[in-house]
């Protein structure tokens, strides 16, 4: 079998495979984790994962179909995420008074602030994608 044969095989596979396609996500955050151990990098090991991501996607060396199924599972499972979350907020009573108000307001201010700024980025690169577009279709 030739290695063409076996890529399409293998991309075929994982397409279908939730489990290959958690354990894609899972491989990408470890990998993440690793440059963060080896070259010191002040960031989340979650984060280089993400942006490793999105460079494979980006560079459509991986195709969306080849997570989907795995993050659609993540997505649907985000409850047991946050379980642990929940138990700290019961140990720790001081959170449900004026100190949890200042934490909230945090929480509010950044998901507020990181959601306007997400919104503009993809606003002008929208734009500037349609402008681009516009004007290679104007030179040919």
């Amino acid at each position: 079998m030739t290695a063409h044969r076996l890529s399409v095989r293998f991309r075929y596979a994982l397409h279908r495979s939730r489990t290959g396609q958690i354990a894609l996500l899972a491989a990408i955050w470890l990998i993440g984790q690793a440059v963060v151990h080896v070259t010191g990098l002040p960031l989340p090991g979650g984060i280089i994962g993400l942006a490793l991501l999105l460079f494979l996607l980006g560079s459509r060396l991986m195709s969306p179909l080849s997570l989907r199924r795995g993050a659609n599972w993540f997505l649907a499972e985000m409850l047991l995420f946050f379980v642990p979350a929940v138990l700290a907020v019961l140990n720790y009573p001081q959170l449900l008074g004026v100190l949890g108000l200042k934490i909230l307001a945090v929480i509010l201010g950044g998901t507020i602030s990181v959601m306007g700024v997400t919104a503009m980025t993809v606003e002008l690169s929208g734009n500037w994608r349609a402008r681009h577009a516009a004007s290679r279709s104007g030179n040919t």
